[in-house]
Formats: structure tokens, C-alpha cells, sequence
């Protein structure tokens, strides 16, 4: 039986160093990698998906923790979605965005039925940043206000609007390329600016900030107060009991559009549909992408408020994409709002987050010294490392690089050994498998991770 199949449609065994010679030639010859030194890199290639794991071309096993880039909500390969894309390539590969298509509206219909109240309509893209640009250019019109208030700790994508957005280091050398841009600090109860004491305390001097904010930048500038429901990538940041609801009202207060980019925490990662269902708000805009349909087709796009869609109703919306709503694309998300509702995936997101993760989490933080602190939600949890447990030290630097970031990578690297790959960012392992995945191997990524810890440990000050 083969292990996979290769370029060329045939089956192949793992082991042959032939053609992984040749996958490796290639890429390091003629792709041009993000995010990276080109000559510092050597990707590792792979061979197959399936499920929530991926082979090398050796053969070793992985198990995805970090869904690719959070992104591969129902695993490698889902059948459903599979044939989904092939049915529609099938009858209709792709048509403009001019026209209209049956598989178009009927995903749009879906998500704006399972978005928020007031939602009217979607705006496709290509993925997560243009949906950040289109979302931001549409609160600009509709507004007349050209500011935008981004927090720090927060990732937006890496086009021009929204990497100036983007609240982190990916930052930096892209100099501002939105000047209309400012940032603020939000609530990160564990590591406060605020020197709150509790997450309500949080909750009160984060708000207040944000208010003072508004108020110095001009509330009559501001069109829209953008930002993660969830924070992803720089922390699985669950906001305190009442702060979206607060930037929810100081929004209403001013006039200002509040965008939530559910990007990342989107569709089902956290348990809902779309992360801010939990915190009882409806935002004037919503981006999303990755989950959408798994990244099987790329696809992405703005919920759109009906007021917002009412000022394009008369004059035109200054904006478009050739492969808006592709209907490969689109195929595939039709297909994944009938897998979530087959496979009861929301429920059992919510479930094994509470029953499995939590608990087990907790567990690690009190068994290891180089655990500050665990938190998340559904299927998307942070453990942050520290050298000290009572100064909260880092275990390693913000931002490090190189030597400084050793310990760190040691962490991970031990992950990988032991066949899990996981998502690791700044000090943090963070858990976010495909939602698909069973107990069984869920408990055996939570396994791998602790035994991970004890490299950890080592570096903890003694």
C-alpha cells in the first residue's frame, strides 16, 4: 500500500530520498519564503496530510497542535470538503465576481445568518489582511473619518493597512505605511500595564485608557476601533468579563465602527461560530478567514452591519478583487457549515476545551515551575513560560533571537521530537489542534507537551 502520492499522480513509499532531494532543491532554488532570512531556512518538506497529523518524506509522524497556521479547523484531507471543491470544479470552476453564483450567496447567507444581529452582507477576499483592508476601508467611507485605533499585541496581516495596524514586532520594519493609525494598550490581566489586581480591575483602567484615547486623538477623527475577539497569535488573550461590551459602548458613545477580526478565533476555534458571541456583542464589521473553509481554496471576507452596506446602496463601493467569493472557495465553506453541523463540532470544541484542556493545563501550571500562567478557551489556549515564577520574568527576552531565544527552542524542539508539532510563539506554547480531533489524541499532544515542560524547568531560576 503506498505511504502517499507525488507530484505526478503516483504512488510513492516513504524513504525516498530521491524525491525529497528534489523538494527541497526546488524550494530553496525558486520560493521566496515570509517571514524570512532566505538563506537561514531549510523548510522541511512534507509529504502528506491526513486527519490531525503530516508526514515527512521519512516517514516521521506529526501531530498538527498548531493546525498549520491555526487555519486547518477540520484537518487534513476532510473528505466533506474534498469533495465539495471537486463536485464544484466539476460544474463550474470559476466565474467573476460580477455575476452572481449559487455557491457564493448561499455561504454568504450562512454567515451573515450566523454572524451577529444587524449583519447584511459579505464582502469576499482573498484571505485575512485584505479582509482587514477592505473592513477599514469600508468604516473610512461610511464614516467620513479617516483614524483607525489598533491595540498593541495584536496581528492584523501584513499588507499595508494592516500591518501598520499589526501590534507587534512584524511591525517594525515596515515603517507606517497607514498613518491614519494609532495604537493603544489592551487588558492582559497576567502582565498588566494597569497594575490591576483582578480581571475587573482590568476591565475598568483598560476602558478608561482606551477612553482617554478616543478623547486626545479626537472622537470626531476615528472611524473605527479594530481588534481581535480573541487575541491569537500574540497570546490567546481572552478579554476580561466586560471589556467588549465596554469598547462596544464607548464606540456607540462616539460614532466610531467597532471591527472585531475573527481571522483566527473565527469559526468554531473557540467554541462559536465567531468569538465575540460569547461576550453578548455585536460589532459593525467582522473580518474572517482561515476557518472558513480550512484553507483548502483561499477565501476570506468582511460581515458587513446594515447601516454600513445601506452607504453603498446609492454610490459605489471604491474596491474589488478578481477572485472575490471564487467558487472553489466558496464550495468548500458551503461544506464546512454542513460539517460543523454533522460532526456537532461547536459542541464538542466547547466540551473537550473544558473537560480535557482546562483542567489538564492546570495541572501542568501547577506541576511546573516555568509556567506563569494558562489560559484560553474552546480549542485555543496559551501556556506562558517564565525563567521566575514570582518576578514573572520572561523565560526568554521579548522578541529574542539566536542565542537569547535557546531555552525556548529547546522547548519546542523537544515537542517535535517526540512527533508534535506545535504552535509556538514568543514564550508561549499554544494549543490550537484541528477541531476535528479526537480525545484520545488530544490527551496525546497534552502528554507531549508536558513531558516538553521539563526542558522548561530547567532554565526556571533557582
Amino acid at each position: 500500500m503506498a505511504d502517499y502520492i507525488d507530484l505526478n499522480g503516483a504512488a510513492q513509499s516513504f524513504g525516498d530520498t530521491d524525491a525529497q532531494r528534489e523538494v527541497r532543491a526546488n524550494d530553496r532554488q525558486y520560493v521566496f519564503h515570509s517571514w524570512s532570512a532566505q538563506g537561514a531556512i531549510n523548510p522541511l518538506p512534507i509529504a502528506k496530510g491526513e486527519g490531525v497529523r503530516f508526514w515527512d518524506y521519512d516517514g516521521t509522524e506529526y501531530l498538527d497542535f498548531s493546525s498549520q497556521l491555526v487555519n486547518l479547523n477540520l484537518g487534513h484531507q476532510h473528505p466533506g470538503l474534498v469533495a465539495a471543491i471537486q463536485e464544484q470544479a466539476g460544474r463550474l470552476a470559476t466565474i467573476q465576481p460580477a455575476m452572481a453564483n449559487d455557491v457564493r450567496g448561499e455561504l454568504a447567507k450562512r454567515i451573515v445568518e450566523h454572524s451577529f444581529e444587524g449583519a447584511r452582507s459579505v464582502f469576499f477576499t482573498n484571505g485575512g489582511a485584505d479582509a482587514v483592508e477592505y473592513a477599514v476601508r469600508m468604516a473610512r467611507h461610511h464614516t467620513g473619518r479617516q483614524k483607525v485605533l489598533a491595540r498593541y499585541r495584536s496581528y492584523h496581516g501584513s499588507t499595508g493597512t494592516a500591518i501598520t495596524l499589526t501590534g507587534e514586532p512584524r511591525r517594525w520594519a515596515n515603517g507606517t505605511l497607514d498613518a491614519g493609525v494609532v495604537h493603544f494598550t489592551g487588558p492582559y490581566p497576567y502582565r498588566s500595564a494597569f497594575y490591576a489586581e483582578t480581571p475587573e480591575q482590568e476591565t475598568e483602567r483598560a476602558l478608561a485608557h482606551l477612553r482617554q484615547t478616543i478623547e486626545l486623538e479626537g472622537p470626531g477623527t476615528i472611524a473605527a476601533i479594530i481588534l481581535e475577539s480573541v487575541t491569537g497569535t500574540n497570546g490567546i488573550l481572552v478579554p476580561p468579563p466586560g471589556y467588549l461590551a465596554g469598547v462596544r459602548a464607548l464606540c456607540d458613545e462616539f460614532g466610531i465602527m467597532m471591527i472585531c477580526d475573527e481571522v483566527m478565533a473565527g469559526f468554531g476555534r473557540t467554541g462559536h461560530w465567531f468569538a465575540f458571541q460569547a461576550f453578548d456583542v455585536a460589532p459593525d464589521l467582522v473580518t474572517f478567514a482561515k476557518g472558513v473553509n480550512s484553507g483548502y481554496v483561499p477565501l476570506g471576507g468582511v460581515v458587513i452591519s446594515e447601516a454600513i452596506h445601506a452607504s453603498f446602496e446609492e454610490r459605489s463601493f471604491p474596491g474589488g478583487l478578481t477572485y472575490s467569493g471564487h467558487p472553489l472557495a466558496c464550495a468548500a465553506g458551503v461544506a464546512t457549515f454542513d460539517i460543523f453541523e454533522e460532526e456537532q463540532i461547536l459542541e464538542r470544541v466547547r466540551d473537550l476545551g473544558e473537560r480535557v484542556v482546562r483542567p489538564r493545563l492546570e495541572a501542568m501550571a501547577a506541576k511546573h515551575a516555568s509556567v506563569g500562567e494558562v489560559r484560553g478557551t474552546g480549542l485555543f489556549w496559551a501556556i506562558e513560560l517564565v525563567k521566575n515564577p514570582e518576578t514573572r520574568e520572561p523565560l526568554i527576552p521579548f522578541n529574542a533571537a539566536g542565542e537569547a531565544a535557546a531555552p525556548f527552542n529547546a522547548v519546542v524542539a523537544a515537542c517535535k521530537s517526540a512527533g508534535l508539532w506545535p504552535f509556538a510563539a514568543g514564550n508561549r506554547l499554544q494549543v490550537a489542534p484541528p477541531l476535528i480531533i479526537s480525545e484520545a489524541d488530544l490527551i496525546a499532544g497534552l502528554d507531549i507537551i508536558d513531558a516538553a515542560l521539563d526542558v522548561a524547568d530547567g532554565y526556571v531560576a533557582a
